[in-house]
This record gives structure tokens, C-alpha cells and sequence, in this order.
């Protein structure tokens, strides 16, 4: 819960303020002072009377209650600086200092005892080791730039506070503003979700900013970012978010290929798909993304290049079509009109290159051209830069204006940062944001134009026995199931099965075997990796056969008993589930066989997942073309797959104490879906 003290605070002290500008202490106080902060402004600093023209306090014991507390002291003096102002009354507190539990077990426990008694008094603390807070009321941090706040700008949050410094950077450099800014540091008491929280309780669709921006490090509670982060979508806003440390492999266990393959980094684009936000991995994507927010939504997926620099527009081209945007020629008859307008050698098949000689006027004609005879374009990218030899300033002129009126979304790529400085400082001053690399650009709003809708909504599940779910885990053990119980479990959710046996007597095995008919499928039961150990055997036609194999898994080292299948031939196809933390569970699927083994040609959702989510996915897979029939061979029923799928998500809600299944693979034929190989472990 955010006090309201932290976002429009009366009165401000700072703990540790000093004139000396180059100090934390110095320029935070140097900043609110420039902020032309309203109210109350006062110092705590043992050495002097005056600070910055403010009144000084040589200690904290000379002061009264404040709204608002910054601390700029080292770490060990915080605590009880805390204590002080809480008898006193303040509810909100921001605490620069650094050397907490970033640094040390001893630190980490300091800041958890400052936070407690903040939240038993009902404060809001930020931080420790943050650079503070800038929104319209007050402007407090101690680094540069101070951005021109707007409400038409971008809410950004940020777990560290350096990153916020170099995002704001280079956005302010694009033309790119702002509305608030907000680190949380160590988020000791306040996470990123919780700023999120706020921003969505208090939203005002009149004059909260639209567009949200986000970079952290740690996801305290996903279903609470989920939550917040739908819910403001759905209001309105766009989001865009980078999540740092994804590639760490953590505790996970490689027992499987759901195992294997469930990274933190799919854990976390499915948060994200789920809630809506586009997912960015660099600052330079975050801003590209934002700033795409800025202008007119893209309505479809044909954009037009517009360009003098030939080579500029093959490697956007490139970018927007593998993303999934295209650029479509243009029809000769449109082509050859407009290049009577036009020097002598420009291209107009799309991209429209007008050369190095283009003009102003020329620009303004083409884009007319795109804007009212082309219907089928959807959105335009002007490249236009300058080698220096003369001012382009009137060429930015039309763009501007042509930006304002046309209906469809004109994107500038102005890459000429030194030659058209001029320029380019004038073009952002009107509003407009510059998207200096063109390839950043193209890979970005294929992105922005694919994102998804908020999946949060109510779950349709299959109808699955629980009561029997519940009765078979009843008294289980944690780690992987029997196969009686895996059997009995499928069988409880509605998931065809391969008939087969699982024994340690080779006369049932025959017997089986006779039952069924060959060819066989035998594999030891036992081993977890069963290939690691040479433990499965296919293809078997005689009952000789059946029996030298029989002796021989058996007598592989932690072998229990033998599983005996017929062999299938069909599509391949894996469906599989990891419970990741405070998550939930991760359900991933795909092609099984020489796809998951080699390539990986798999796709997650979070759980609970939606059909439409799922379909999303399925079609994102490379060998998505092998499911829907290729090349005169017969496909699969997708919709039955993802009845599957949805059946392995309904065991999830019914069994949250499973923590990895691998159905690896089933077999496809047709109208027919069935199970053959199947792995469900627990862990309560």
C-alpha cells in the first residue's frame, strides 16, 4: 500500500542534505530546490545551519514530523533515523543509501527490520539503495537528467535506479517524456508490483499517463503483477518491460524435457503474454517499444518504406518481414503516376527510394500517395538522414505536419544524430519521437502490432474427476509416480493412452505380447533417463526378440520392470508442465521426437491457460505447417491437441502438489491423439 505522502508529501526533509552538489546528499537537495517543490523543504546536517539557502538541523531530535523522509546517511545510522520519524508520524520514507542487503546477509536483515516498522505503522518506504522518485509534485532524486515531466509522457518504473538514469538518457535524447519516475531499489517494502498496484487503483483516465514502462529485476508476486498489469491494459494503458536475470538456471532439474527446457526467461514471456505486456530485451528495445506507443495504432500489417538512403531501407525491410509485417509492392499504375513526380532513377515498387536528391516537396507527394492511394498499406516508415552538405530542417517541416494529419501512423527514422543535430533537436521539440535505428525500429513494432490481449479473464476448463485425482495422490510420496498411477491419473482427466503393460515376469510379457501383436515397444521401468542407459528397444517382431530383450533391460542397473507397447507410427507431439515458484505452473507442448530433442520447437503458457492462448502459441511453432498438413500429408486435429493441453492444465488446478509432467510423446493419427510415454513427478 502506498501512502499518499509519498506521491504529493506537504513537507520534505532530507537526512544527510549538504551544499556539496557532487554528493548524493547535495544533489537531491539541489533537485527538489529546481523542481520548484511547494511545500515545507528542510535539512538534517550535524555541521551546518544552512544548506542550499535551506534551513539546516544540526540533528534529528531539532526537528519535527515531516510528510516525507529522505535519508542520504550511511546504512548504520538508518535504522534508528527510521524509529525517530515514525513516533513522530511520517508515513513515507525514501532511503538513497546504499550498503543494505545488496551488499550483505547483516544489511539485508537491517532493511528488512526498517520495513517492518514502516509497514506496522502504515508508512511507505522506497528503497534502500534507490535514486528516489520525480513526478509532477517533486523532483526527488539525485541524478540527472530531470526530464520535462507531461502528463501525455511515460510512466517508468525500475528496480535499479542506474538503469532509470540511462533509460531516461537516451529517451530524452529520441524525444521520448516522461510523467513519473519511480525506482524501488531494494524494494525492501515496495516491489515494482506494488507501484503497479497503485498506478492501477488510482487510475484516472483523464489524467494518468497511458503509457508504462518497466525494467526489474525480481517479480515478488506474479499473480499480483498479472493482476495490475491486465487490469490497467484493459483501461487503456500500453506496457512495455524488460525482466533482468532470465538465464539463470536456478534450481531447476534437467529430469526431463520439461525440465530441461522450462527457463525462467519462458516463464516470464508467458507472464507477460498473459498480461498483455510486450516483452523487451534491452533499454533500447523498452524505448523503441514506448515510443511506438506514442503514435497512431498500426490497423494492419503492410507498411510502406519510404527512404533516400537505399541501403537504410533493405535492412528495415528486413526487420519488419522477419518480424512478420510486410512490404508490399506497389501496383504499377499507382508506381508510375507517382514517378512523374520524382527525379530520374527512383524506385517506387516499395521501398520508395527518391534518393539522395529527394526533397521536401517530394517526401510530401509520396506520402499523400500512400496516405490516400493506397489502401492496402497500413502505416509508413520515413527514412530520411543527411550527409551534412545542406539543412534538412524544412524536409522535418512536411514530416511534422504529414505526421499530424494522415490517418495512418508514420514512423521517422532520422539517423543523422551529429549532422542534423539542429534539426533533429527541432523536430523533437514539437512532440514528435525520432527512431534513430531503423532495424530497432522494424523488429520493435512487428512486436507492438502482435502483442496480445490480457488473458486473465475466467478460465473454461475441461470437466476432469477431482474427487478421483485426489483420492489416487492421496498418500503418494514426493518424486516421480509409478506407472499405475500415472495410468490411473490420465485415465482421471480424459488423455488416451497407448495400451500397455508394465511387469518383471517375462511369461506375462509374451502373454502380452501375443494380446497385442507385433511390431513392440519395450522399455525398462526404473532408470529416469530410460535412453541414457540403452533402455528402450523398438521395433521388435518376434517373440524370440521379446524375450532377449526382456533379460537384458531387467538387468540394467535400478531397473524395476519392463513396459511393453505396440509401436505407433504418427505425428509426434509433446505436452508438458513445470510449477515454477510463486508462479504457478508453466504448461509447454509442441512437436515431440527429433523436434524436442534437437530443435526445441516448443511453446508455454502460464497456467490457467485459455484455448485461444494455446492456439496462439501453437501457430508461433516452427513446425506448425507439419500440424496443420504439408505437402500432401495428413495433419493433425489441432482442436483435440488443445483439449489436451487444457485437460494436462484442469490436472494442474486439481493436483497444484505435481512439479513436472512430460508426455513425451503421443502419437497422432488422424482424429486420434494417444499417450505413450508419460512422466508425472510431485513435491508438496
Amino acid at each position: 500500500m502506498i501512502h499518499p505522502n509519498l506521491i504529493n508529501p506537504k513537507s520534505i526533509l532530507v537526512v544527510g542534505g549538504s551544499n556539496n552538489v557532487h554528493k548524493p546528499g547535495g544533489k537531491l537537495v539541489d533537485n527538489l530546490i529546481k523542481g520548484n517543490f511547494k511545500g515545507t523543504l528542510a535539512v538534517v546536517n550535524p555541521k551546518e545551519d544552512y544548506v542550499q539557502g535551506l534551513k539546516s538541523y544540526r540533528s534529528i531530535e531539532l526537528t519535527s514530523g515531516f510528510d516525507l523522509v529522505f535519508l542520504a546517511i550511511p546504512a548504520k545510522y538508518c535504522l534508528a533515523t527510521v524509529e525517530y520519524y515514525v513516533n513522530l508520524g511520517t508515513k513515507a520514507f525514501i532511503i538513497i543509501s546504499a550498503g543494505f542487503g545488496e551488499v550483505t546477509e547483516e544489511g539485508k536483515k537491517n532493511e528488512q527490520k526498517i520495513a517492518q516498522i514502516i509497514s506496522d505503522a502504515g508508512g511507505t518506504l522506497i528503497g534502500p539503495n534507490c535514486i528516489g522518485i520525480i513526478n509532477e509534485n517533486y523532483h526527488g532524486v539525485f541524478t540527472t537528467p530531470i526530464p520535462n515531466l507531461s502528463k501525455e509522457g511515460c510512466d517508468l518504473i525500475s528496480s535499479s535506479g542506474s538503469t532509470a538514469v540511462f533509460i531516461m538518457e537516451k529517451a530524452v535524447s529520441v524525444g521520448l517524456r516522461f510523467s513519473s519516475v519511480i525506482t524501488v531499489g531494494n524494494a525492501a517494502q515496495t516491489s515494482v508490483e506494488d507501484v503497479l498496484a497503485y498506478l492501477d487503483t488510482h487510475f484516472d483516465p483523464q489524467t494518468s499517463s497511458k503509457i508504462i514502462m518497466i525494467y526489474v529485476e525480481d517479480i515478488h508476486e506474479p499473480p499480483k503483477f498479472l493482476k495490475h498489469a491486465a487490469s490497467l491494459i484493459e483501461k487503456g494503458c500500453k506496457i512495455a518491460a524488460i525482466k533482468a536475470g532470465v538465464t539463470e538456471a536456478g534450481s531447476r532439474a534437467a529430469s526431463s524435457h520439461t525440465g530441461a527446457m522450462a527457463s525462467s526467461d519462458m516463464v516470464v514471456r508467458a507472464l507477460f503474454r498473459k498480461a498483455g505486456i510486450v516483452y523487451c530485451s534491452s533499454r533500447e528495445e523498452l524505448i523503441t517499444v514506448a515510443s511506438i506507443f506514442k503514435y497512431r495504432k498500426l490497423m494492419g500489417p503492410n507498411i510502406a518504406v519510404i527512404t533516400h538512403a537505399g541501403g537504410t531501407a533493405v535492412l528495415l525491410t528486413d526487420s519488419l518481414e522477419k518480424g512478420g509485417l510486410q512490404v508490399p509492392a506497389i501496383p504499377d499504375a499507382i508506381g508510375q503516376e507517382l514517378k512523374t513526380y520524382l527525379d530520374a532513377g527512383s524506385s517506387v515498387k516499395n521501398p520508395i527510394d527518391f534518393l539522395a536528391t529527394g526533397t521536401a516537396d517530394q517526401l510530401g507527394i509520396i506520402i499523400d500517395y500512400v496516405e490516400h492511394k493506397m489502401d492496402f498499406i497500413h502505416g509508413m516508415v520515413v527514412v530520411f538522414g543527411s550527409p551534412g552538405l545542406f539543412n534538412v530542417k524544412n524536409v522535418y517541416q512536411v514530416l511534422n505536419v504529414k505526421m499530424d494529419v494522415c490517418s495512418k501512423p508514420i514512423y521517422p527514422v532520422l539517423p543523422s544524430i551529429i549532422n542534423a543535430q539542429q534539426e533533429l533537436n527541432y523536430f523533437t521539440s514539437t512532440g514528435k519521437i525520432n527512431f534513430p535505428d531503423e532495424v530497432g525500429l522494424g523488429t520493435a513494432l512487428a512486436q507492438v502490432y502482435y502483442r496480445t490481449l490480457p488473458q486473465n479473464s475466467t478460465i473454461e476448463t475441461p470437466e476432469v474427476d477431482v474427487p478421483a485425482i485426489r483420492k489416487i495422490l492421496k498418500n503418494v510420496e514426493d518424486g516421480f509416480l509409478d506407472v499405475a498411477v500415472v495410468k490411473a491419473l490420465l485415465d482421471a482427466v480424459g488423455l488416451p493412452q497407448v495400451a500397455d503393460l508394465e511387469t518383471d515376469r517375462l511369461d506375462k510379457a509374451k502373454d502380452f505380447a501375443k494380446e497385442i501383436g507385433f511390431p513392440l515397444v519395450m522399455k525398462v521401468v526404473g532408470p529416469v533417463h530410460k535412453t541414457d542407459v540403452d533402455g528402450v528397444s523398438v521395433g521388435l517382431r518376434r517373440m524370440e526378440q521379446v524375450e532377449a530383450e526382456f533379460s537384458r533391460l531387467m538387468q540394467i542397473n535400478g531397473a524395476k520392470s519392463v513396459l511393453i507397447q505396440p509401436m505407433l507410427s504418427g505425428i509426434e507431439l509433446f505436452i508438458g508442465a513445470k510449477r515454477e515458484k510463486q508462479y504457478g505452473h508453466l504448461v509447454l507442448f509442441g512437436l515431440g521426437g527429433i523436434f524436442i530433442e534437437v530443435f526445441e520447437d516448443v511453446r508455454a503458457v502460464l497456467g490457467p491457460c485459455k484455448k485461444q492462448e494455446i492456439l496462439g502459441q501453437l501457430q508461433k511453432l516452427k513446425g506448425y505447417k507439419i500440424l496443420k498438413g504439408y505437402r500432401g500429408k495428413e495433419g493433425i486435429n489441432i482442436d483435440l491437441f488443445i483439449e489436451y493441453i487444457m485437460r494436462v492444465g484442469a490436472l494442474l488446478r486439481a493436483a497444484p502438489e505435481i512439479s513436472e509432467i512430460d508426455i513425451n510423446p503421443l502419437f497422432a493419427v488422424g482424429d486420434e491423439i494417444r499417450a505413450v510415454d508419460v512422466r508425472v513427478k510431485v513435491k508438496q
